[in-house]
């Protein structure tokens, strides 16, 4: 199986240690990654802003980039929903504006091979215990993309829970938004702040030391509440623990 890893935007810039998370652990688990170099945004900002057209060549860069492999694998549910939701839509958008079937037949092949992490990990790879170790109490956020376009379930509660030495505790108010939703908290900060404080005092609540997701752009949001707060709850992305071992520990 030719894998590669879609590291996305937010995790190239800002969180480069959960892309080396992702392949120490598919690494581990006996997976040749690789790592297109050409490869750039998704589109998904520029698609939920309402630039769609502006989108287009970005999704046909994806396709020409990732095309070739047999799995794609993001550790972003935001961005895996980008291609599985979305992708088939803007081609449908564009052959309804009477450009025909190009943009759809370009988008197709990479859609039903995008996975998001625990996916590919879960369904894929057919497992829940990855050989990690993670001695900390933990509370997992499900991420509106994960929960609602994916339909990500327990697999991420299945994979927390084999992990050696961490404590799983559930988070009141799971379903809730956290409050980022890309612009969202640019167009309404005063919303989008309230509801980020109501997610971390709900996990503060659970006496976790680490509040997880899959998705750093909520964990970035979150983490921002935390420091506003005074919490000494950390946000850490399920990667990071899932690569964790006793003889390479993660914080």
């Amino acid at each position: 199986m030719r894998v590669a890893l879609f590291l996305t935007c937010v995790n190239d810039t800002l969180y480069p240690d959960t892309g080396r998370a992702v392949v120490k652990l598919l690494t581990r688990l006996g997976v040749d990654v690789d790592f297109p170099t050409a490869q750039t945004c998704c589109g998904q900002a520029h698609y939920n802003t309402g630039y769609r057209h502006e989108a287009e060549p970005l999704a046909r860069n994806f396709s020409d980039v990732f095309g070739e492999y047999d799995a794609i694998v993001t550790p972003s549910g935001s961005c895996a929903a980008m291609v599985r939701e979305l992708y088939p839509r803007m081609g449908e958008r564009a052959r309804a504006e009477g450009r025909g079937d190009l943009l759809a037949r370009t988008l197709a092949p990479v859609v039903p091979k995008t996975y998001e992490l625990t996916e590919f990990l879960v369904d894929v790879l057919g497992v829940t215990d990855v050989g990690a170790c993670y001695p900390h109490r933990v509370t997992y956020h499900p991420t509106c993309h994960g929960l609602r376009g994916l339909g990500l379930g327990d697999r991420p509660l299945r994979l927390l829970g084999a992990v050696r030495g961490l404590e799983l505790v559930e988070l009141p108010g799971a379903e809730e938004c956290c409050g980022f939703g890309g612009t969202f908290a640019l167009k309404n900060p005063d919303v989008s702040a309230a509801m980020g404080a109501d997610k971390v005092r709900g996990a503060e609540s659970t006496g976790a030391e680490v509040l997880c997701a899959a998705d750093n752009s909520c964990l970035m949001h979150l983490g921002g509440t935390m420091t506003r707060l005074g919490t000494e709850l950390r946000p850490v992305h399920i990667a990071e623990i899932l690569a964790s071992t006793e003889q390479e520990p993660a914080l």
